[in-house]
């Protein structure tokens, strides 16, 4: 695998036995070893999306995941976030979703979105 931590981009190879990390080769910084036992034991990903958004100057509004989640449960997360909606206005950092799907992560807006004067 190739290590994202930095421009360097160190080609590893990881060793598993029985199914387990047992060490990794080629990475030139311990970055990239806590990285390679991390992609194979427990991959997490942000998650960037938008949620609908009532009021607001734009009819969707961009968040964020506070933290990574389980790579295996982006989908599912997309999913519920495609049926929330929220008033404007919000700010950058307001809490959209806490706790989403138990996961222990807060979705958060990523920009400020004013309310329309109609």
């Amino acid at each position: 695998m190739n290590c994202i931590m930095c421009p360097m981009g160190c080609e590893m190879t990881v060793t598993l036995e029985n199914g387990r990390f047992a060490g990794v080769t080629g990475n030139s910084c311990p970055r990239g070893a806590k990285y390679a036992e991390t992609e194979v034991t427990d991959p997490r990903r942000m998650l960037t999306t938008t949620v609908r958004i009532k009021g607001g100057l734009l009819p969707l509004l961009p968040v964020v995941s506070a933290e990574v989640l389980p790579k295996g449960k982006v989908a599912d997360c997309a999913a519920y976030l495609r049926n929330v909606t929220v008033e404007a206005p919000v700010q950058a950092g307001d809490v959209i979703v806490p706790d989403i799907l138990g996961l222990g992560v807060d979705i958060v807006a990523s920009r400020d979105m004013e309310k329309v004067n109609d």
